[in-house]
C-alpha cells in the first residue's frame, strides 16, 4: 500500500478514535492522570482541597483516624481568636502561666513561677513555636481547666463539621483518646482563614521575639514554596510528622494535609509535590 494511503488511513483512524472518546465524555487520550505515590508508611493519610470552592482534589486515607499532635493547637487558636473577636480578651491581655502549664514537656517557651504572657505573644508561640506550656496556659485562662477547654474544643469541632475529631488536651501531647482525620484538619484549616482573616497572618510567621530572645519556628515550607502562607506542623511518636499547609497565589487557594510521614523532609517534599500537581486545578 502506498505510503500516502497509509498516512491517510491512520489520520482517519485517529479522528474516529477521538470521536469515540468525545462521545464517552473524555477530552484527551489520557483517561486519568496517575495519582501521586503515597508515602511508604502505614500511618500515611492526606487530602488536597480547593480552598475557594471546598472541592476535594485528592485524598488518601483521609477519613482514617489519626493522632493530630500539635495540629491540635489550630483549634486552641480558633477558640482564642473567638475570645479576641468577642472582646473577652485583647492582644495585650496578660495570661498567667500555672505551675502545671510550666511543667509541660517541650516544645515550650519556659517560664518562671508567677510569669505571664500577653495574648499577642501567646498566639505567636502557638502558631510558630508550638509551645505546649503556652497552650495549657491559654486553655486554663479561657476555660478554667485544660479538661474543660478540651471539651469546648471538641464541641467546636462538631459545629465546624469535623465529624471524627475528639480533643483531650490543648497541646496535642500524647493521649490515646485524642483523634482526628486528614479531612477534619482540612476543614479546620479552611475555617480558620475564612472565619478569622484578620488573624491568619500569624500562621505565616517564621519567628518571633520573646523576652528579648528570637524564637524560630518549625514550618520549613514557609519561604521555600511560592504561595505557602501557613499554617501548622505537628509531631509525636504515635502520629509521625503531620502538617496542614495553606497556599494562596494568583487568586487560587489550596489546603494540603499530610499526616504520618516518617520524617519532616519526606512530609515537606510530598506536600510540595501535591501543590505542584493540584494547584493548576484550583479555580480562582
Amino acid at each position: 500500500m502506498p505510503s500516502r494511503v497509509v498516512t491517510a488511513f491512520l489520520r482517519r483512524l485517529f479522528v474516529v478514535l477521538l470521536a469515540a472518546l468525545a462521545i464517552s465524555g473524555c477530552t484527551s487520550v489520557e483517561l486519568e492522570a496517575p495519582q501521586p505515590a503515597p508515602l511508604p508508611t502505614t500511618r500515611y493519610s492526606a487530602i488536597v482541597v480547593d480552598g475557594n470552592s471546598g472541592r476535594m482534589l485528592f485524598q488518601a486515607n483521609a477519613e482514617a483516624p489519626r493522632y493530630p499532635a500539635s495540629l491540635t493547637k489550630m483549634m486552641t487558636l480558633y477558640l482564642l481568636f473567638e475570645a479576641l473577636e468577642s472582646g473577652r480578651v485583647s492582644l495585650s491581655t496578660e495570661i498567667p502561666v500555672s505551675d502545671f502549664a510550666r511543667s509541660r514537656p517541650p516544645s515550650k517557651l519556659g517560664f518562671k513561677p508567677g510569669q505571664t504572657i500577653d495574648v499577642d505573644t501567646a498566639i505567636r508561640a502557638l502558631a510558630t513555636k508550638s509551645a505546649n506550656d503556652v497552650a495549657v496556659a491559654v486553655a486554663e485562662f479561657l476555660a478554667g481547666s485544660e479538661e474543660d477547654f478540651a471539651r469546648a474544643m471538641t464541641a467546636k469541632a462538631g459545629q465546624l463539621g469535623m465529624r471524627s475529631t475528639v480533643f483531650r488536651n490543648a497541646s496535642g501531647l500524647p493521649d490515646d483518646g485524642q483523634r482526628t482525620t486528614a479531612r477534619d484538619m482540612a476543614v479546620l484549616g479552611i475555617s480558620l482563614r475564612r472565619r478569622f482573616p484578620q488573624y491568619f497572618h500569624y500562621f505565616g510567621e517564621t519567628a518571633f521575639t520573646h523576652r528579648g530572645k528570637l524564637v524560630r519556628g518549625h514550618n520549613d515550607l514557609l519561604g521555600r514554596v511560592t504561595g505557602v502562607d501557613g499554617i501548622k506542623t505537628g509531631y509525636i511518636r504515635a502520629s509521625g510528622f503531620n502538617i496542614v499547609t495553606s497556599v494562596s497565589t494568583g487568586g487560587k487557594r489550596l489546603v494540603v494535609v499530610v499526616m504520618g510521614a516518617d520524617s519532616a523532609r519526606s512530609r515537606n517534599d510530598h506536600v510540595e509535590e501535591l501543590i505542584a500537581r493540584y494547584l493548576p486545578m484550583v479555580g480562582s
